[in-house]
């Protein structure tokens, strides 16, 4: 996860003594980037970024940005992992030795090149730009106003991330971070699709995750095995739950969404496990 701002900073305040029973507040600019291993050991699709990480929903909001990585298999990409950790050993700690691109900044000169970014540079945004953030606001709040009613009326989670005014500062600062990074004095509207983009991919796609789908197909398809499901366990009946995947995927469902459903069944109370899991037990309509 990580905290940036428009001056590469956040804004926070920290409470100085100054003398005996007075308290001031004081501005400060800061950056902060945390990593947070999920609570189950490994990321649970059925659960959201905030039950996974054991991080208040208040305080997740104070990222601008937030990135879920997930350990995910992929053979060319773990034989590439495998052989940089085994030649870092066989080297005594050393990197392994390569070429370095033509255009390829120095360390030194990157340095150099963010302190005076820091040092000259102030973007605000234009007024193209603010249009397209304001628009791109109003629409954000609707669609996941819709989508947390209907996640309510399901009995599922709540948003790990609530997308409020303090999420529009942040792709505001993004959108400046990027124009200083342009040495540019003005962030323009290609700056804040920029920051749209990189917004959307970390912290909206976080707030989407678990049990309250904020959009597309995946609601649709959840509710069709949730109603798949209730069509085939009368009330009061009992199922195998193994059985009901069977015959649900036999006949086009998504395993994932059936399996998505019959959690959030289960947390509504409608169904009910029983012999650790392996059966299922319908309570109530």
């Amino acid at each position: 996860m990580t905290s940036q701002s428009s001056h590469l900073g956040v804004n926070a305040a920290h409470l100085i003594p100054v003398q005996a029973g007075i308290t001031t507040v004081l501005n400060s600019r800061t950056s902060v980037f945390a990593a947070a291993n999920p609570v189950f050991g490994r990321y649970d699709d059925d659960k959201n970024a905030a039950e996974q990480v054991d991080f208040q929903s208040t305080i997740l909001s104070r990222f601008d940005m937030i990135f879920i990585l997930r350990d995910t298999y992929n053979e060319d990409k773990d034989m590439t992992l495998a052989k940089h950790i085994i030649d870092i050993h066989v080297q005594g700690g050393a990197t392994t030795a390569r070429e370095a691109p033509a255009d390829e900044l120095s360390i030194d000169t990157l340095k150099r090149y963010v302190a005076y970014a820091r040092a000259k540079c102030s973007p605000r945004l234009n007024v193209a730009a603010m249009a397209t953030l304001e628009n791109y606001y109003v629409s954000v709040r609707q669609n996941l106003h819709q989508s947390d009613t209907e996640a309510q009326e399901r009995g599922q989670a709540q948003r790990a991330v609530p997308i409020t005014v303090r999420q529009l500062e942040a792709v505001v600062r993004i959108a400046e971070s990027v124009a200083k990074m342009r040495l540019s004095s003005v962030a323009t509207e290609d700056d804040v699709q920029q920051a749209i983009h990189l917004f959307s991919v970390s912290t909206l796609e976080a707030a989407k995750m678990g049990e309250a789908p904020m959009e597309g197909g995946d609601s649709d398809e959840i509710r069709s095995a949730d109603e798949a499901i209730r069509s085939r366990i009368a009330i009061g009946a009992k199922h195998s739950k193994a059985q009901l995947v069977r015959d649900l995927s036999g006949v086009g469902y998504d395993e994932r969404a059936i399996l998505r459903a019959m959690h959030a069944l289960i947390r509504q109370g409608v169904l009910e496990q029983l012999q650790q899991g392996k059966q299922l037990k319908r309570n109530r309509s």
